[in-house]
């Protein structure tokens, strides 16, 4: 089955710092489903907004993947819902910019990419991609049935063997 695509757009913020360590922060701040004839690469440039603290990244996509439900139920059943934002800064260029590299709605996929070392930030989840969503994890997401837990019971089936002090195992 192919994946179900969403285009979005990502817009980070730049945020001055008074530290010494740092002088700004990046964050994502908002994503925003864009119209299919205005789509465009990922490679486009940057837009700044007036004031030079937002820029938006256009050309990306959300995905949805069947293999993934469980990781979309849960951020959806989630208090908070949100959309995840992996991001890499530019080593390159006087701004350094901070730009998205990849976006997805799965808590699963999300932590994958914390524990390859990834900067992953969360926005929260608009109404729109929320609605989107929820009739593809109501077809695709099937939880797993509960299991009855097997306790590690010595006494059962006579496997366990009281010991004499001497070592030799008679009773």
């Amino acid at each position: 089955m192919q994946a179900l695509r969403i285009n979005v757009e990502i817009v980070m913020e730049r945020v001055p710092l008074a530290s010494r360590w740092a002088s700004e922060a990046w964050l994502p701040c908002a994503v925003t489903t864009v119209a299919d004839d205005a789509v465009a690469t990922a490679d486009a440039p940057p837009e700044p907004d007036a004031t030079g603290t937002r820029w938006r990244f256009r050309g990306h996509t959300l995905e949805l993947h069947p293999t993934e439900a469980e990781g979309y139920f849960l951020n959806l059943t989630s208090p908070a819902p949100c959309i995840f934002v992996m991001w890499r800064q530019d080593d390159e260029g006087e701004l350094r910019l901070a730009r998205p590299v990849l976006a997805t709605l799965s808590y699963n996929q999300a932590g994958r990419l914390l524990d390859g070392g990834e900067r992953v930030d969360p926005v929260p989840l608009p109404d729109a991609i929320a609605d989107w969503m929820r009739p593809f994890v109501a077809t695709h997401y099937k939880p797993e049935p509960r299991r009855k837990v097997k306790r590690n019971d010595p006494f059962a089936d006579g496997a366990f063997v009281p010991q004499r002090g001497d070592g030799t195992g008679r009773r």
